[in-house]
């Protein structure tokens, strides 16, 4: 097996982008290890990222940014490009210009292969994650103003379960608070970008009798 297995699941697997609408129903969020939390009532923001997977001779590898901390949300945390999108933009066109505009990632060298489960957020966004395949690896640069860091995690590594894990927080007057988590090296990878990357293993493996098999294949 090989990065065109991958690719093939992809394909396979993935939302086709032609069935993308921006009131689809939320496949995941935040509230999945939270059933208990307050869910309000709201209209949902439509929001985007882009899963840059590089296809390296050696192996696939995901793109993923640190944001900047002197950002007035989330700074610091890891994530993948992307943000709200534009009035008449689909979740493809706003993931390719946030991807532009945050790390300088060239639209016409990523190809778009389909779109993962819609995900809610606890602070009132439905994002939709684009998976866009990079046959080589892209010349990409950091917006200072928005991303502190730019780095590789290998695809087997994200995508075994093992190395996922659920991690809470506790403040005051609310009740504990859930979340998956992907430690890569130094890095913690956390919230809604963990899981994201938790939803995108199960639409990719979840079926497989022995996903941790399926994945070292497509990794090679």
């Amino acid at each position: 097996m090989s990065l065109t297995s991958l690719k093939q699941r992809f394909i396979a697997r993935l939302e086709p982008v032609a069935d993308w609408a921006p009131d689809r129903t939320a496949g995941r969020s935040d509230f999945d290890l939270n059933p208990d939390a307050e869910r309000p009532a709201r209209a949902l923001k439509p929001a985007a990222v882009l899963i840059p997977v590089i296809a390296r001779p050696d192996g696939a590898s995901v793109l993923l940014t640190r944001r900047s901390d002197q950002l007035a949300s989330h700074p610091g945390q890891i994530a993948f490009p992307g943000g709200r999108l534009d009035a008449g933009e689909t979740a493809t066109m706003a993931a390719l210009r946030e991807a532009w505009e945050e790390i300088a990632l060239a639209p016409d060298t990523v190809e778009i292969l389909g779109l993962g489960d819609a995900y809610e957020t606890g602070t009132g966004f439905l994002v939709t994650p684009v998976v866009g395949w990079l046959k080589a690896p892209p010349e990409v640069t950091a917006s200072p103003d928005e991303v502190a860091e730019l780095f590789e995690v290998p695809w087997d590594f994200l995508m075994n379960g093992l190395n996922h894990r659920q991690d809470f927080y506790d403040r005051e007057g609310e009740p504990r608070r859930w979340f998956w988590a992907v430690p890569w090296e130094e890095r913690y990878i956390w919230g809604v970008t963990a899981g994201i990357v938790r939803a995108l293993r199960t639409r990719l493996y979840g079926e497989e009798p022995e996903p941790a098999v399926a994945t070292a294949e497509d990794a090679i």
